[in-house]
């Protein structure tokens, strides 16, 4: 097995077979297609377990592609006027910002967005 861009390599640790190659050709495929904003049905909610008693805003249930919800996260982060992430399919923002992030979501026409939680 070559040892070039071996942290590429999702899901494959170890082969026993001597003529195996990591096929790259796939790597993009497995994420499914984003769905319409009139589709997607997200939770914004508040998180406070491990994370040192800070609070993070963590909206969830996006489905598409990594490059959409990047794209909606900093629409996010940007409106808002905090910093985030995006970790696990989820976009975290810092603080307590629930309310507006349901606002900004709504206006830009994600019209199933409901707050969850406490």
């Amino acid at each position: 097995m070559a040892k070039k861009n071996h942290k590429n390599r999702e899901g494959v640790v170890y082969s026993t077979n001597s003529e195996f190659e990591y096929n790259e050709q796939f790597k993009g495929l497995l994420q499914p297609d984003t769905l319409g904003e009139t589709q997607q049905d997200l939770r914004v909610l508040l998180e406070k377990k491990g994370r040192g008693g800070k609070q993070v805003t963590v909206i969830t249930g996006f489905v598409g592609k990594s490059d959409d919800l990047d794209a909606l996260s900093k629409k996010l982060k940007t409106q808002c006027g905090i910093g985030g992430s995006v970790k696990d399919g989820e976009i975290l923002l810092q603080g307590d910002v629930r309310q507006k992030a349901k606002d900004i979501l709504i206006k830009a026409g994600y019209s199933k967005t409901k707050l969850s939680g406490g």
